[in-house]
């Protein structure tokens, strides 16, 4: 397993996840249902919400295979999975609104990828939605098994 610790702007409630070689354009993505859910999707890439645009904590994992669940939910509000293909070998981390060359780039094999999200802490944040103890965990592994996005709201976000 690989791990990366990141700070991203999540300006405008989002950041995202893509290949190197697309440009996804999440226009359209944003509906009311995705922003209730905090995952946007399109062919070409993933965006995912968050509770507060200033920079959030991040963590990416890379497994080799599915990780299980985790077991500890306690913090956990909310997970995510949705399938991102990379065809470039680097996937990329970005704000929406971050300076592309900027962006955090890792390697990785091409393929299709699944990607779980765990939203955190979602409730503990500043009157004014500035500061806060929210983080996002993404698993990410390789698959064959091209599956729907799914959501799981485990807990009621205030």
């Amino acid at each position: 397993m690989k791990e990366y610790q990141l700070e991203i702007f999540a300006d405008y409630f989002q950041f995202h996840l893509h290949d190197e070689n697309m440009i996804p354009n999440f226009g359209d993505a944003w509906d009311q249902y995705s922003f209730d859910n905090f995952l946007a999707y399109t062919s070409d890439g993933i965006g995912i919400g968050t509770v507060r645009n200033m920079d959030v904590p991040v963590t990416l994992k890379i497994y080799e295979s599915e990780p299980k669940i985790k077991e500890n939910l306690k913090q956990v509000f909310q997970i995510n999975e949705a399938d991102l293909s990379i065809i470039s070998g680097k996937l990329v981390v970005i704000g929406c609104t971050e300076y592309f060359p900027d962006a955090k780039r890792i390697e990785i094999d091409n393929g299709i990828y699944r990607v779980r999200v765990y939203y955190s802490n979602l409730d503990k944040r500043s009157e004014d939605g500035l500061d806060g103890e929210d983080y996002y965990e993404l698993d990410i592994w390789k698959t064959d098994n091209v599956q729907e996005s799914k959501f799981n709201r485990l807990k009621p976000v205030s």
